[in-house]
């Protein structure tokens, strides 16, 4: 089996203070970093997809004309090159081997419908690499984790959510979207067991 590593949206807009900031979103930053780090060569690559929305435009009305309804529409938030987009400080982008931008005109929420820097598919990235397992991580848990998580599901992937290190929108649909992952044969699992001595 070969395992990868997809890390959702783990961008300055999605964490505290930013325009869409979760709490814990920080603190999932600093966690994925240690984590990489400390599973180093335990992934055949790492991902990271980030929300990288156009300026201008409401992106197919992914940014609100007026009221956000917080569910199809939203505040204007990572739009390209700017801070908001960035990967948060904490999370070191120099262990990411694939970066993946998705938005880019478009509504997008899972990993899997960016494009890599040279123009592929999130998809083809994996599939080029024979990954057949993946365990995700990121923000925020009840929109795109969720997203990401069921696309790779219906991709015919195996998926563990490590779920201490990620970061919801709220308590109450964070944990209905983890639900909905288990039900669809997803895994819970949290960061330090998969660490372990036991981890591939």
């Amino acid at each position: 089996m070969t395992r990868a590593l997809l890390i959702v949206d783990v961008q300055n807009d999605f964490t505290e203070g930013g325009a869409l900031g979760v709490d814990g979103g920080g603190a999932v930053a600093e966690g994925v970093t240690a984590f990489v780090r400390r599973t180093s060569g335990a992934y055949s690559v790492v991902v990271a997809s980030r929300d990288w929305h156009d300026d201008g435009n409401s992106n197919g009305g992914h940014f609100a004309d007026g009221e956000p309804d917080f569910m199809d529409t939203w505040p204007r938030h990572c739009v390209a090159g700017t801070p908001g987009a960035d990967y948060h400080p904490a999370l070191d982008a120099s262990l990411v081997d694939v970066h993946v931008r998705k938005g880019q005109g478009v509504p997008a929420y899972s990993l899997f419908e960016g494009t890599t820097d040279d123009g592929a598919s999130a998809t083809a990235a994996l599939v080029d690499r024979g990954v057949t397992e993946v365990d995700v991580v990121g923000i925020a848990t009840d929109h795109c984790v969720r997203a990401t998580a069921l696309d790779a599901i219906e991709h015919g992937l195996h998926v563990r959510i490590l779920t201490d290190l990620v970061a919801g929108v709220a308590p109450e649909p964070s944990a209905a979207a983890l639900a909905e992952i288990a039900h669809h044969g997803g895994l819970l699992e949290t960061s330090s067991v998969v660490a372990g001595p036991s981890a591939d």
